[in-house]
């Protein structure tokens, strides 16, 4: 397969902004809006596209990701609880906290499977190659399931368009895995190496989204690339991007073949910031695919 290579000249600046690490863009079609965070600022906020106005909601804590709610507004992950928001009322309710005897850690990235359950894991925030991270799934009635231990730096999921198999990033081990994934059960079971990059690279897979033909998109952070890749884990494409740390993407827009990617400044130098003045943006390309609409927490 010969690898399609996108320039960053196809990348349009959609919002300009200095998000420290933005993250977890999720996209609400109803409002024809995408929510997203900065998790350093312990900001969500909500972007209109066909006005380009942006509103900032402010947490007394980091939020580490965001996905949407059937019932209305989010569940999220803030530093150790799932919790719910709802950016009508402002109201945040803490649900079930995690790991208080591991006091580095914190949530990280997650998203909701096709049947509502969300999935999100934990990392340590001091050393970010250590193997002390957990993923978790909380169901609708609020029960936390620890679902895979020893993880390095839990970050970027996805569901294939069957639902039958779950995509899940390590960003210290450099690889997506892909584990078969039970749709009634919530289960996940015989763990592979889906897709890996060199941890020499200069780079590291982060956020991810799956497109509706079952293609994974992979944000690689350092490399300023995202890079898609076929069901069977061979590299498709790459999308080079004006800024070097992309974090994490989501298909948005009326019909849903508008890629938006989150972006961060943080650890970046002086120097690097100059270059890339952009960094912490929101990003967007016109893709000839489509993506997947985003799934629904059901508690």
């Amino acid at each position: 397969m010969t690898v399609r290579t996108i320039s960053g000249e196809s990348v349009r600046c959609v919002l300009p902004w200095q998000a420290i690490v933005g993250e977890s863009p999720v996209w609400r079609p109803e409002e024809q809006s995408l929510y997203w965070i900065d998790i350093q600022n312990k900001q969500i906020h909500r972007f209109h596209p066909s006005g380009g106005a942006n509103h900032t909601f402010n947490l007394p804590e980091i939020v580490t990701c965001i996905a949407l709610r059937a019932a209305g507004g989010l569940v999220l992950t803030l530093k150790k609880h799932f919790a719910t928001f709802d950016p009508a009322t402002l109201k945040l309710e803490r649900l079930g906290e995690v790991e208080t005897d591991l006091p580095n850690n914190r949530f990280n990235d997650g998203k909701c499977d096709p049947q509502g359950r969300f999935w999100a894991g934990t990392m340590d925030a001091a050393h970010w190659s250590a193997p002390s991270g957990n993923l978790y799934r909380l169901d609708a009635g609020k029960t936390i399931s620890l679902m895979q231990q020893n993880v390095i730096c839990s970050n970027g999921s996805g569901w294939s368009p069957d639902g039958r198999a779950m995509y899940y990033t390590e960003s210290f081990r450099y690889t997506i895995f892909v584990y078969d994934f039970d749709p009634v059960m919530g289960a996940i079971s015989n763990r592979l190496p889906f897709a890996t990059l060199d941890s020499n690279s200069g780079g590291f897979p982060d956020g991810m989204t799956v497109d509706a033909d079952g293609f994974v998109w992979s944000n690689v952070v350092g490399l300023g690339q995202i890079h898609r890749y076929d069901p069977q884990g061979k590299l498709e494409r790459i999308v080079q991007l004006p800024v070097p740390r992309a974090t994490d993407c989501t298909f948005g827009g009326p019909d849903l073949k508008t890629l938006f990617i989150t972006t961060a400044r943080e650890t970046m130098t002086p120097e690097q910031l100059a270059a890339a003045p952009l960094s912490g943006s929101l990003f967007a390309i016109d893709c000839d695919v489509r993506g997947l609409p985003s799934s629904s927490f059901c508690g």
